[in-house]
Parts: C-alpha cells; structure tokens; sequence
C-alpha cells in the first residue's frame, strides 16, 4: 500500500516531507492540494515524488498523492506557528531542520476554536517551553469503540487541566464516516458497525504548544482467506469478541475475504513489554573477543568471529545480560567500528558469513537473550561501489542517491571524510533501503537505529509501520543526540538518554549537584516524552571514554548504582562490568576486576528482582543529610537519595560519587515527585531495613547509614510527619 501513512501535526512555520510508501521507483507520482484554508496559497511540485510541505496559515489541509493504483489523500492539522514545541534540531527532510513535524490524522476534528484562529502566529521567541503531554486508552462500551485521552500539563505550565485542549484524527487509511463519531473534549466514540477491518485514533493535547501524538488501533484481524479470527495478545491490549455476522472486508494488499470479528485493541506506540525489563549489552564486535579466539579467514573451515562471540554467551547470561546489542555487522570499509558500509545486504567477511551471524542470534535465543541490529541508513562508505561510480560522475545512474556539497563533496556531517550522506529525495534509494530493513528484520529483534537524526522523519515513520505490521514486538530504538520527544511520535519505542548520560557524567567528575541526577529524569517530562516513552540509561559506550577513566572508581561503581535503580532500561558497554580502561581496545580478559563484576551481577538481579527498580516503579526525592565525621567525610553535593515504589513495596536508593564511604540519614519524603510519581502528600518519616541490598550486609550506623558507593535499603513503615 503506497498511501504516505498517517495524517500529520504540524504548525506554521515547520515544514514535512512527504513521500509515498514502499515505492516504485519506475513509476511516477504526483502530489497536489486537494484541500485548504481559504487564505492559504500553498502547492506542491507535482512531478516530484518526494516533496515538502510547508504551510502558510493555520487550519486543515488535505493533500493527496496519484499513484498507479490508486490515488491517496492525507490530511494534515496545521496549528498557528505560536503553539510550535521549542525543541533541539531534528530531520522532517534529512538536512536539518526542527525537530515537531508529527504524523497524525484530521478526520473529524474536535476542539474549540481558540487555538486555529487567523494569522500565522509564527513564534519569535526562542525559549525552550515544557510541552504537555498526552496518552490514549481504548475500550469497548457496548456497541461502540471508545477512545479516552488522559492529558497532562506541561511541568510548571499555566494552564489548568481542565483547560487543555484535545484533537482527535482518525487515520485516513481507515474508511469511517466522520458523520457516525461523536466527540466531547476527552473521548472519542466510534459505531463498531461502522469500522471495517480496523480503524486508527491520534490525539493530541494542547496548551499553548502542541504535544507529541499518541495513537491507538482497533483491529478485526480478519483473515482474508475467511478463517477464524486470530486475536492479537500484545502488551498492553483489551481483547474483546463481539458476535456479528461474517463480513467481507479489505485489507492493506487489496485482499478480500469473511471473516468473523475479535477486535484487538493496541496503542500504537507503546515500547514491547520485553525490552523494558532487559539489560542492555553493546557487542563491539572487533574488540569483544581476541584473534587468538576467531579465526576470520572465511576460506578455511575455522571458526569465525561470531563463533567466538557465542563461546562468550555463557558469560554474559551468568552476568544477567539478556539483550545484545553488536555494533555493526556489515560488509565496510575496514574501519574497526564498522559504521561505513560498503554493501548493506552481507556480513563483513573478517567477521565471517551469514550463516555464522544466524547460528549466534539462534544461540542467544536459545539463552533468553534478544538481539538489536546496528542500522545505519543516513550512509553509505565513499568506498560504496555507488559512490565510487558516481563521484565526479554526473552521468552515473547512481549520481542522484548521494546528496552532494558540490562536484566531487558529498553532503556528511561534522566533516567526516570516510562517508556520503544518502538522498532520502530518491525513490531508488528509499526502496534500497526498505529492502536492507526487510533482509535483516527478519534475523534480529530489534533495531539500534543509527543517526536517527539525520534521517527523515517520514522514512522512519515508514519504517516503523513496516516492521511494526510483521511484528508488533520489535524493538526500535534511536540513537538521538540530545533526545527528542517527537520522536516518539510514531517513530521509537526507545530513547537514549543523553540527558542523564550528560549528567552522569558532570556528576562523576564533580562538576554538578548528584541531585541533578533527578533533575536529569524530570526532564524528559519536561521536554514533552510522553509517559509510555522508554529510555535507554548509558554511563559510556564505543563513542565515549570509558567512565571509570573520566570519573575514577568509585564514581564508576556508584554510576553503576544510577543504571539499575533509575527508571529506564541499564545498558552496559563490553568490559564496563570488568574496569576496561580503553574506549575501543581489545578486551582485557585476564585483568578483569571482579569486585567491579559482582558489583554489576548484584545490581543486575536486584533489578530483575525487584519491581518497584523497573520502568513501572515511581520515583521521589527524599531529604537527606551526609554527616560529617572524622570517619567519613563526604561533600553533600556528592551524594543523592531517592525512594523507588511499585506493588506496595518501597526503596530507598542512595549513590554516593564520593571518593570515601558517606553516612546519611534519610529524614523525609520531599514534596517534590519525580517521573510519574503520584500526587505528592504530606511528607513521610522513611524507617528503612538497614541492610544494604547491593553488598547483603548491614550499613547501619550511630549517626546513619554508611554508604560505599551504592545502597539500596527495602523500606519497612512509613509514618506521617507531625
């Protein structure tokens, strides 16, 4: 199906690029403006296939797209340019640009006409602002589906709840009447005699911005060959039969058939429940085992580099590992990193073949572990044998899917010499492209996408629906430097997070407050993720300089303690969990440091062990005092305590950056939440169980508790504060 996905949210003064999917490059396609406001004087180039859209004025337009199948429309809500999100720079066109460009619907439109008044409204200032944030439901009521927005405001925003405003679209790809649904200012209601085979809701909320999208489906799961309806169990999901006479109904391929209804209900853009519980793992490939273990020549019958790395399975599932991440895999450049891919569809040779990568991603399965695939799509290598045809080669039919600084320059960012930026404008290299992510989707469970900046906002929203519709478990994660909310608007289920990575490391080298760390959590709430979005946590990886180098030891056992007791899901570089010293050496087996191992095993299974440590587990501030004694003398600002709650279970979690043992005594909850803790109440005296859960020993003291580097203590009673 070539429609261009679902409708769009943008404002005056953001541009969108818009493409049709799974395309042909042999064929043509036209855009126009099927409709607009009436002062808007916008068009589009018709005999472009990729184009961007750039609206004049606020209000709903629909632009459509003539392909040799069938003619497509997409509709996309434009806000006054004064409610565009403030934000750090992203990709809607592969070449920069500001990060906001969403994809939704706008069919029908419900809100008060406040917001869409006249006039551009181009903002003129240049202050970052919270943004609010919203998160769809999807129920059942008798004879209707019912779609329940819960929005949030902005953290010190103005505006009261009551006040924020909400937009339902239903998705143009699913034929539903707009004159059968009843809206109100939070709820959406849709006749289910009037949705075929499923129907898709997106929402925003606004303030005086607008939110990141969420979305959420209803799906018959009809099988077109007239079999029994299959129900789809994803987490999180309402699964309901409803007894109906068999309908006929088309699916996305034009497939007709009977089938018999169990409506499955999905929001859209909720990470798969497995990769919020894992600890994450970075392979790097051509340092994680030594040559004397992998014998790379593929002429020969010897092992190769993947059957060294599955010798190395056993360790890392005694570690508690059970996500790999390896970089990438690809035939390159030579470069050890890998990143410069010289032929997307084979395994590097030095690493061995595709029968080798298999049998390893078959051995982790086999070991409860799953396996993220490096994807880097904004390149290729400039020893590609397309750029090598077409550098100073106008007539080369591989010229125009590079986008070029001039005659012999391609376009690369930070001036690296060993890369070409792709043209994301050519259909050829779009379709390219999408054939790499059907090959290697299909031997790995996930994406590490790379760049994920640099590419356009459309193509991974392309990608996303792709994978998502084979499989709604795969993992999509974005390496986005700094984060950006919008993409999680129907783009990642997972983010780095390069806020608390930043923090991290300001706080390991004594250069800010370990209470930052919070401040750090708070602000992708502030930024506008919404409450679903899941975060990767990172002290260091293959880019960085090791932690323990920057910070020294002791920073780097309590930067330990932060990955498995905030909320988000750990990851751990190769060798971080034995004191490896360098960024990309080979690792250092023989002098790996085992109170550095133990320490991370120990955290690793408190973590799996201890709900109220995972992503679902609420977050507070406690006020504490770091005592100063001839015994331990610890700087205040080095030390940050913090209590983690799920299933009526609560823990107090105290990191200490200081270079000797601190002694702290908790004495009451702060008023102050943190990341979707519940309202705040009057502050609580904490009684914890004195024993540190990290070293199964006691920490109690006379005047506290006496914290190396990291504690985490079950919390016994609470009582209130009088």
């Amino acid at each position: 199906m070539q429609h261009p996905g679902p409708p769009r949210f943008i404002a005056v003064g953001e541009s969108l690029q818009l493409s049709p999917r799974d395309p042909d490059p042999e064929v043509s396609y036209q855009w126009h403006v099927e409709r607009a406001p009436e002062s808007s004087t916008v068009e589009l180039p018709s005999e472009d296939p990729v184009v961007e859209f750039t609206p004049d004025t606020p209000g709903t337009f629909q632009v459509g797209v003539e392909t040799p199948a069938n003619n497509y429309s997409l509709t996309i809500r434009v806000f006054p340019g004064s409610l565009a999100p403030v934000t750090a720079p992203g990709s809607e066109s592969g070449s920069g640009g500001v990060s906001g460009h969403q994809s939704g619907s706008a069919r029908p439109v419900a809100r008060s006409a406040g917001v869409s008044g006249s006039g551009s409204g181009i903002r003129d200032d240049t202050v970052e602002r919270g943004r609010p944030r919203i998160q769809l439901q999807g129920d059942i009521e008798e004879d209707e589906l019912v779609i329940k927005a819960n929005p949030q405001t902005q953290p010190d925003g103005e505006t009261a709840h009551s006040d924020i405003e909400v937009e339902f679209l239903i998705d143009d790809r699913d034929d539903v009447s707009p004159d059968v649904v009843s809206t109100t200012d939070r709820e959406m209601r849709i006749p289910i005699e009037a949705v075929g085979r499923r129907v898709r809701v997106h929402a925003v909320a606004v303030t005086d911005v607008y939110s990141v999208p969420d979305s959420v489906e209803f799906n018959r799961d009809p099988q077109p060959d007239g079999g029994e309806a299959i129900v789809d169990t994803t987490t999180p999901s309402t699964d309901t039969d409803i007894d109906t006479q068999p309908d006929t109904c088309e699916d996305d391929d034009g497939q007709t058939g009977t089938h018999n209804h169990a409506i499955n209900i999905r929001r859209l853009n909720e990470p798969p429940e497995w990769a919020t519980d894992v600890t994450v793992y970075e392979i790097y490939v051509r340092g994680f085992v030594d040559e004397a273990e992998a014998d790379t020549d593929t002429d020969t019958d010897t092992d190769s580099t993947f059957a060294a790395l599955t010798e190395r399975l056993d360790y890392l599932a005694d570690l508690g590992v059970d996500c790999l991440w390896l970089t990438p895999v690809l035939q390159n450049d030579h470069a050890p990193h890998g990143y410069n891919i010289t032929d997307f569809f084979h395994i590097a040779s030095d690493l061995g073949d595709s029968e080798a990568y298999e049998s390893f991603v078959d051995a982790a399965h086999d070991r409860g572990m799953t396996v993220l695939f490096d994807l880097v799509l904004n390149h290729s290598a400039r020893d590609h044998p397309f750029y090598q045809d077409a550098v100073g080669n106008p007539d080369s039919p591989y010229h125009d899917w590079y986008a070029w600084r001039s005659e012999s320059e391609p376009e690369t960012y930070f001036e690296w010499e060993y890369i070409a930026n792709w043209n994301f404008q050519n259909l050829e290299v779009r379709r390219h492209l999408l054939d790499v992510v059907d090959k290697w989707m299909a031997v790995a469970d996930g994406f590490r996408c790379d760049m994920a900046w640099a590419v356009p906002n459309s193509f991974w929203r392309e990608l996303r629906d792709r994978v998502k519709t084979r499989d709604p478990e795969f993992l999509l994660l974005d390496e986005t430097i700094p984060y950006i909310a919008d993409f999680h608007g129907g783009m990642f289920d997972m983010h780095f997070d390069t806020t608390l990575y930043s923090t991290l490391r300001e706080v390991g080298r004594g250069h800010a407050d370990a209470t930052e760390i919070l401040d750090a959590i708070d602000q992708r709430k502030a930024v506008g993720f919404p409450p679903h979005a899941a975060f990767m946590l990172y002290a260091e990886n293959h880019d960085e300089t090791r932690y323990i180098v920057e910070c020294g030891e002791n920073a780097a056992m309590a930067v330990a303690g932060a990955l498995f007791t905030l909320p988000g899901v750990p990851m751990l570089y190769g060798g971080q969990e034995m004191g490896q010293r360098g960024r990309r050496d080979a690792l250092a087996w023989d002098d790996a440091r085992e109170e550095i191992y133990t320490q991370y095993q120990r955290l690793i299974t408190l973590r799996n062990d201890i709900s109220a440590l995972g992503v679902d587990g609420s977050i507070h501030s406690l006020n504490h005092t770091v005592v100063d004694n001839e015994e331990t003398s610890v700087d205040s600002e080095r030390v940050v305590a913090y209590e983690r709650r799920a299933d009526n279970e609560s823990y107090v979690c105290i990191l200490n950056f200081g270079e000797t043992p601190a002694t702290v005594t908790i004495t009451e909850t702060n008023t102050t939440t943190h990341e979707d803790a519940a309202e705040s109440s009057e502050p609580t005296t904490v009684n914890v169980n004195p024993e540190n859960l990290v070293t199964g020993e006691s920490a109690a003291s006379a005047e506290g508790l006496v914290v190396d580097n990291v504690g985490v203590f079950a919390v016994t009673t609470e009582s209130n504060h009088n």
